[in-house]
């Protein structure tokens, strides 16, 4: 059972009387290379536990048994639930649940926080919900390797002077790096982007003291307007005076006419911890 196979997929799917949804971002991996980087990147060991996403016809989901103590995988495609009871039918370690991922949280299916690695080919539409969602969490995993869209994946990595929300979103939490951009032709049907192994790791380990919520409340007022000066998009932001912003921001040291994405983590925290002005 080969389910790197195009022509294995396509029988398989056939027998069943599927084909891939476009809507759920089914694309599935014919590629053993790339499988394999992403079980190194993974690192498994024997006690490891794994919560997959989308495991589709369960070809990540076979390797991943095979290295981890345990594997819990979410699909919330009823058909492929059914074609995942036969490819997965000889395993004992796994446990395949029918939902969708955005609509549960960790705990009711996690026992313990922090003590579990997200292995998963993510639907590119649910990259940004699935991120936040287990970034926030009090139950955050220890790692996350994800196969993401290629742009999106460098959107993260980001650093200065090219910053966005969603890099500020994920480097507060933690350390994402790219492990390998991986083409197109690795999938079945062949999507219309590349893809990259994105591994997020160092979840929630050095956090700031601050009021997370405020956090975020300024960065997300800083980007609403990126093409704009930062004293101009906080304060229409945050619908303080101009004045009063361009004081604060003298006051920790950044420029008034400086863009959000010339701004670091630590300039954002700066701002968070000496906000002298009652948001």
């Amino acid at each position: 059972m080969d389910l790197t196979s195009k022509k294995f997929i396509k029988n398989l799917l056939k027998k069943y009387n599927i084909y891939p949804s476009k809507i759920l971002g089914q694309n599935f991996l014919i590629s053993k290379e790339v499988l394999e980087k992403i079980l190194d990147a993974a690192n498994l060991k024997s006690k490891d536990v794994v919560l997959e996403i989308g495991p589709g016809i369960g070809t990540l989901t076979k390797e991943l048994v095979k290295k981890a103590k345990r594997v819990i995988a979410v699909e919330k495609d009823s058909k492929m639930i059914k074609i995942l009871k036969e490819t997965l039918r000889a395993l004992k370690n796994i446990k395949v649940i029918q939902e969708d991922i955005l609509k549960t949280k960790p705990s009711d299916f996690i026992l313990q926080p922090t003590a579990y690695k997200i292995v998963a080919n993510l639907p590119y539409y649910i990259t940004s919900p699935v991120l936040r969602k287990f970034l926030e969490t009090d139950f955050k995993p220890k790692e996350m390797i994800l196969m993401v869209q290629k742009e999106v994946a460098q959107r993260i990595v980001a650093l200065t002077p090219d910053m966005n929300l969603l890099a500020v979103s994920v480097q507060f939490f933690a350390k994402p790096q790219i492990i390998s951009f991986v083409s197109k032709n690795c999938f079945w049907p062949q999507p219309k982007v590349d893809s990259a192994i994105l591994k997020i790791s160092q979840i929630g380990t050095d956090l700031p003291a601050i009021d997370t919520d405020l956090f975020f409340k300024i960065v997300r007022a800083g980007f609403a307007q990126p093409r704009k000066q930062l004293v101009n998009s906080l304060s229409n932001g945050l619908k303080l005076e101009k004045e009063k912003v361009r004081n604060w921001l003298k006051e920790n040291r950044i420029k008034p006419e400086r863009r959000p994405e010339t701004l670091t983590i630590k300039d954002w925290i700066k701002l968070t911890k000496n906000n002298i002005i009652r948001i």
